[in-house]
């Protein structure tokens, strides 16, 4: 399987070499024929210092072309990229580089934290990513170093680890997901099909590179279809999302709830949101609100649809159908994907019981890397479990409940802190929310509210509106015992909610 082909080398053969495949943050346009010369002439440097197929290689930068070159070069070469955030602190990265046994690194970060890294990971060799950006500025590819003839890009087999992303961390120790080529095509069949991008569709995606949901959106879909995508480097929130879409007029926007609501609050201050040339807006890496997409859909006209997936399964796996999702409606499987709900044992439960969300299909990673234990529960029964609970309908499509290891015990009473967010969310001055659970001093179970105010809301007062609204709303066992008011709850490098940071906040 020729990853290269599939993805650049075809549209350069068929004579679309001159069309824009990227918007750089630095570079701007980049065309095909550029990425595909990029490309040979990073994997033609890999060969000349010595790299041998099959190495690991992390790929530690901000999001640009360079980045995708670097993808591209090391699977041209036969390589293993791991791509790697840059906002990862340095005892991170470190961990990374260790546990994957790292024998190269693309580097394209500020000196001081350049400075660090090389001094920690001593024993690989080293790519200079701004090397790469200065030789696609100038024209010359082949000033990334050797020559310019790489010769025919690896032919990979449908199942060798090809790329390894590491998880998020959201819950604790990120571990290392193994992916095939027959994995990432699957992907493409999948949700790709969903996303129908064509040649004339532009691409702009908040979640970065280093991210399975980011490398999908601003790598494979857009490349698989001759498309463009707009990459952004550095930091993302509302203003900037907002300066990109009036400046780059996308089509198909891909992004984080959190985003969404803070691009409605813009709107709401009177700010312009350029959306009216985005067709479509997806939703993923946490669970969406139904209030939330529904107010976007009403407010810019836009289609928001609401995504589940992970890394072990490789993109999206489950996606609602526009224009009005059902209340906690995670959606149908994409193509090529089967969904069951089940219990402990991995017996499949019936349409309405709550359960753990299994997931089939041929995009499945090869499992984790030097995990063996992790690997046999989560990659289990045909498929792989998400650790989401959730439903089934009579109509088929997935409710969504909570994570495994966020459902409350209260009493003796399962609850899904999910339920009680929907209430909380309906609190006149409440921005943001999230309820997880706390240990008392006589080791129960209790359930604890985090709630932020939106601009010029006193906090005192949205924990007494609070207060009101879950005795209203909600049974005395559902209620949380504590609520407490934050500036902001705790959010990865991705922007997704990480609950375990909630768990040990200490009570002020």
């Amino acid at each position: 399987m020729d990853l290269i082909q599939r993805l650049v080398g075809r549209h350069v053969a068929e004579g679309r070499g001159d069309r824009a495949c990227y918007i750089d943050p630095d570079l701007g346009d980049v065309r095909y024929a550029q990425l595909y010369q990029a490309a040979r002439c990073y994997a033609a440097a890999l060969r000349d210092s010595g790299v041998r197929s099959g190495t690991r290689g992390l790929v530690i930068s901000e999001d640009s072309v360079a980045t995708v070159a670097a993808v591209l070069g090391m699977w041209w070469h036969g390589c293993i990229p791991v791509p790697v955030n840059p906002m990862l602190r340095e005892s991170e990265i470190t961990f990374i580089a260790k546990d994957c046994a790292a024998g190269l690194v693309h580097l394209d970060v500020p000196a001081k934290k350049e400075a660090v890294l090389r001094n920690e990971l001593a024993a690989v060799n080293y790519i200079d990513g701004g090397r790469v950006r200065a030789a696609l500025r100038s024209g010359t590819p082949a000033d990334i170093g050797g020559t310019d003839d790489a010769g025919e890009p690896a032919e990979l087999s449908a199942h060798e680890e090809i790329l390894l992303q590491y998880t998020s961390g959201s819950t604790g120790t990120p571990k290392g997901v193994r992916s095939c080529p027959a994995g990432i095509e699957a992907v493409l069949a999948g949700f790709g099909s969903i996303l129908d991008l064509s040649p004339d569709d532009s691409v702009l995606s908040t979640a970065k590179l280093s991210f399975s949901y980011g490398l999908g959106n601003s790598l494979l879909f857009p490349l698989a279809a001759g498309a463009r995508a707009v990459l952004i480097g550095g930091a993302v929130d509302q203003y900037v999302v907002a300066a990109q879409l009036r400046r780059h007029r996308p089509t198909v926007l891909c992004s984080v709830p959190r985003v969404y609501a803070r691009l409605l609050d813009l709107a709401a201050e009177g700010s312009a949101v350029a959306l009216d040339s985005v067709r479509l807006a997806v939703s993923a890496a946490e669970h969406l609100p139904t209030e939330l997409s529904e107010r976007f859909t009403e407010t810019f006209g836009v289609p928001l649809v609401n995504a589940l997936g992970t890394t072990e399964v490789g993109h999206v796996a489950l996606v609602t159908r526009p224009p009005r999702p059902e209340p906690g409606s995670v959606g149908y499987p994409v193509p090529g994907v089967t969904v069951t709900v089940r219990d402990g044992a991995g017996a499949v439960l019936p349409d309405g019981s709550r359960g753990r969300l299994h997931v089939a299909s041929a995009s499945i990673a090869l499992g984790y890397l030097d995990r063996p234990e992790a690997t046999r529960r989560t990659f289990a029964d045909g498929g792989v479990y998400t650790n989401d609970i959730v439903y089934r309908t009579a109509e088929g499509d997935i409710r969504h409940l909570c994570r495994t290891d966020d459902m409350l015990n209260l009493g003796g009473f399962k609850i899904s802190p999910t339920e009680i967010e929907s209430v909380l969310r309906k609190t006149d001055g409440l921005a943001d929310c999230a309820v997880v659970a706390e240990i008392d001093r006589d080791g129960l179970e209790q359930a604890v509210a985090y709630a932020v105010p939106r601009e010029g809301v006193d906090g005192d007062d949205l924990r007494r509106a609070i207060m009101v609204s879950l005795r209203t709303h909600l049974a005395l066992f559902q209620r949380p015992t504590r609520v407490e008011v934050l500036s902001q709850l705790p959010v990865n490098l991705n922007g997704k909610l990480t609950r375990f940071k909630l768990r040990t906040h200490k009570e002020r």
